[in-house]
């Protein structure tokens, strides 16, 4: 049987769980329950619901090596990117001023895309690289 292509979770490893949820909850508006899972010895955790079936999670980066068994490593934000498509230009403005104001720091202020849209990128304050865009063709992708 082969498992159908799908992504129910993201976890982004964070240096400081108190930090990092305050930057999504507090500065982004994003809801969440806040830290759970303090009773278990590596099980601090914090959970975005992003949409049906996708949920986003922080959790601090020595308790993902050690739950992994893969060394704790440098940070490196160009490992992957994560992307917010917006509805229009003065979306990503928009949202790229307030991921500034919550401590994120924008790395490439908002702009013409090859592709004939608008995006702009910032780092979370754990250094994650964030792509906010408006694509006019993103419903015509995959």
């Amino acid at each position: 049987m082969n498992p159908k292509p799908g992504v129910s979770f993201i976890t982004l490893g964070v240096d400081d769980l108190e930090r990092a949820l305050a930057f999504y909850r507090d500065g982004l508006g994003w809801p969440s329950r806040g830290i759970v899972g303090t009773e278990f010895e590596t099980g601090a955790v914090a959970f975005f619901k992003l949409q049906p079936g996708l949920t986003l999670a922080l959790w601090p980066r020595a308790s993902l090596a050690r739950d992994s068994g893969v060394p704790l490593q440098p940070r490196s934000a160009t490992e992957f990117l994560l992307s917010h498509n917006v509805a229009s230009l003065a979306e990503v403005d928009a949202f790229l001023q307030q991921a500034e104001r919550a401590g994120a720091v924008v790395v490439k202020p908002a702009g013409p895309t090859f592709y004939g849209g608008h995006a702009g990128y910032f780092q979370d304050p754990d250094g994650h690289l964030w792509e906010v865009a408006y694509n006019p063709g993103y419903e015509t992708l995959g």
